[in-house]
């Protein structure tokens, strides 16, 4: 009597609670006919709903946006700093430098270093840490400055920042 009230009673089964081998309807256990089946499908697609609402919501944030910030630049110099590379690779367009003082980068001993923000994003805001980084030898560009103003054009990455182009101005 006290097995028949603990294992509760006239209540059917569900298949999750077999224990010691005991069977229940066929009926039941096969996969699709029972509650516990239904429920997980539906949750799962909820998740999975909830994931693909959360990546749509955050998509427009990580686009590239042209504020025209470079709309009234010559031709031929947007076709030179398209053109420009450097010996880690094409340094991809005006846009994507960034111009620095002459009190964020120096020269010693043959080699250049830059100071640039720490992250490649705003933190609430506020103005970045700028940390120095040592610029490879294959990033400096060898072709004369155009511009005449120094630009650095850094790679952030989840290993820090790193330089992928750099072209010295007028202070060298």
């Amino acid at each position: 009597m006290i097995n028949w009230i603990n294992s509760g009673g006239d209540e059917p089964r569900l298949c999750s609670a077999h224990l010691d081998n005991v069977s229940c309807e066929a009926s039941r256990c096969e996969p699709g006919h029972g509650q516990i089946g239904r429920s997980t499908r539906w949750r799962r697609a909820a998740k999975l709903g909830c994931a693909i609402l959360l990546v749509a919501l955050a998509a427009p944030f990580g686009h590239a946006r042209d504020r025209g910030q470079f709309v009234n630049t010559n031709a031929e110099l947007k076709a030179w700093f398209d053109g420009l590379r450097s010996g880690k690779g094409p340094c991809c367009s005006d846009a994507d430098g960034s111009a620095i003082s002459d009190s964020d980068w120096e020269s010693k001993d043959g080699h250049y270093r830059v100071r640039v923000p720490r992250y490649g994003f705003m933190i609430y805001g506020q103005q970045q840490e700028l940390v120095w980084v040592d610029v490879p030898e294959e990033a400096v560009i060898s072709e004369p400055n155009r511009v005449g103003r120094t630009m650095v054009w850094p790679i952030y990455g989840y290993m820090g920042v790193t330089i992928r182009c750099f072209m010295p101005g007028s202070m060298t």
